[in-house]
């Protein structure tokens, strides 16, 4: 069995929502279609779509497998274009969304050096702090940090960031730096209420992950603002990384507690697998995912 060609046509089944349109599509007979699958799922020892006649659904190992496939089939793709001779200049626009902070401090940077080096191309960049869906909003690519839920995206990797807990020197002299996240509980600290989970922090002890209940005077559903304070030493505060880096750096603002800090976090640059990729996207991904990664290496 080609196992790739199996893949394809698993992926096929899923995107087109029946065997028949899949067929269809791939210029198959649907007995072949039908046959493919069994044996992918012989293979693999695992059912992957349920199977009525009248729909299909992707049972929990088959959506799992789903996801690895188109993965596994961008990354061929990838690599068949790379060693293509057809060199093409992108032009066109291309729309992209990310977080506020993290787009104005890392990824417009990339887009300017991008377009200096493109000059036909145009990049619309929307910052907001909310998910986008990005086909009802016309968007094709998104940076997104923290996990991703939704299986209909396809996600490239640029780097990691962390949650950290800092706050002033002036107000570390003043209240001492605590030695365990649980003494936070009785210190001053700073809510950003954009999160939902502002009145708890994060932490990892061991092997242990767990969240302790803080409480201060000040709260704000604004990142730079919730900064601004940390760093006028209105409390303790906990921020992603690129939010205080620059102020640790200058030694405006001083980590605490590093030794707890929770595991890092994924951030992606995705688009969905409904769409293809159009050259100039692609040409994006391309040009600025090891330059976020060394940005982010260096933060």
């Amino acid at each position: 069995m080609n196992k790739l060609k199996a893949m394809a046509v698993f992926v096929k089944i899923v995107d087109c929502g029946s065997l028949s349109a899949a067929a269809e599509k791939l210029s198959m007979s649907q007995s072949s279609v039908v046959r493919t699958l069994a044996a992918l799922e012989k293979e693999l020892g695992a059912q992957l779509l349920y199977r009525t006649t009248r729909s299909l659904s992707l049972t929990e190992e088959g959506d799992d497998y789903c996801q690895r496939c188109r993965q596994i089939l961008l990354e061929v793709e990838d690599a068949e274009n790379a060693l293509s001779q057809q060199q093409t200049i992108p032009k066109g626009v291309i729309r992209i969304t990310a977080p506020q902070t993290f787009g104005r401090l890392h990824l417009s940077p990339v887009i300017n050096e991008f377009l200096d080096t493109y000059p036909e191309m145009e990049v619309e960049l929307l910052l907001l702090d909310r998910v986008v869906d990005l086909i009802e909003e016309g968007m094709d690519i998104a940076l997104r940090i923290g996990p991703l839920p939704d299986s209909t995206l396809i996600a490239k990797q640029v780097g990691e960031v962390k949650y950290k807990v800092c706050a002033s020197p002036a107000h570390i002299a003043e209240h001492g730096v605590p030695n365990h996240p649980d003494e936070l509980e009785q210190l001053d600290c700073i809510h950003l209420t954009a999160l939902r989970s502002h009145a708890t922090w994060g932490f990892t002890e061991g092997n242990q992950q767990y969240r302790i209940n803080v409480q201060g005077s000040f709260k704000t559903n604004h990142v730079e603002t919730a900064v601004d304070a940390c760093r006028e030493g209105r409390g303790f505060g906990q921020f992603l990384s690129y939010q205080v880096s620059p102020h640790i750096r200058t030694g405006q603002l001083t980590p605490v507690l590093e030794q707890f800090e929770s595991p890092p976090i994924p951030v992606n640059l995705v688009y969905p697998h409904s769409r293809r990729l159009s050259s100039r996207s692609r040409a994006f991904i391309e040009w600025a995912r090891p330059r976020l990664q060394q940005r982010l290496e260096n933060d």
